[in-house]
């Protein structure tokens, strides 16, 4: 059975977001290479739009973590799946992610890729939901869209592996 979704962003305000977004990072890190950090596989589609509308050197790289497993609910178990490829030391490093919610994720993430010696972490999210962070100390450098406490799909951003292949942010209803 199919499930219902309802639009929450359209994809025309997605884009022009990502743009504004980009605009400011490449102004942040004029002068400087940044190296994103692509958090699978949910990140790789903003990733990959936020990256083409840069005006600053780009270097990439992916990671894989995860907190959730097939549900829909943080587990608060964090767990590399695949590591970086490339070493960070004295890279201006740019976390992307999909979506922040508990932070128990990034908290972890971002402790962990400090100890790799980085010139500089910031973070980037695509969308926001700050009623659910449970880690206040995950700093959010550059956000996208501040959304409600819904279950979002699309854009990357999937339910049980589906829906990522949209091409807005929606909401399943039940």
């Amino acid at each position: 059975m199919a499930d219902k979704i309802r639009v929450l962003l359209k994809e025309e305000e997605v884009n022009a977001r990502i743009s504004e977004i980009a605009a400011q990072v490449s102004r942040d890190y004029e002068g400087k290479c940044v190296h994103l950090i692509c958090i699978l596989k949910g990140g790789v589609f903003f990733t990959c739009e936020l990256a083409k509308r840069l005006t600053v050197p780009v270097t990439l790289d992916f990671m894989s973590v995860s907190s959730y497993g097939s549900g829909t609910v943080s587990s608060g178990v964090v767990k590399i799946i695949k590591d970086l490829d490339e070493p960070l030391e004295n890279k201006d490093v740019l976390i992307v992610e999909d979506i922040i919610d508990s932070g128990r994720t990034l908290a972890y993430l971002i402790e962990v890729l400090k100890q790799r010696n980085p010139a500089s972490i910031r973070l980037c999210t695509l969308l926001d939901k700050p009623e659910r962070r449970v880690k206040k100390q995950v700093k959010v450098d550059y956000t996208c869209f501040t959304i409600p406490d819904e279950f979002v799909v699309g854009y990357g951003l999937d339910y049980d592996q589906r829906y990522r292949n949209l091409p807005y942010i929606g909401v399943i209803e039940q």
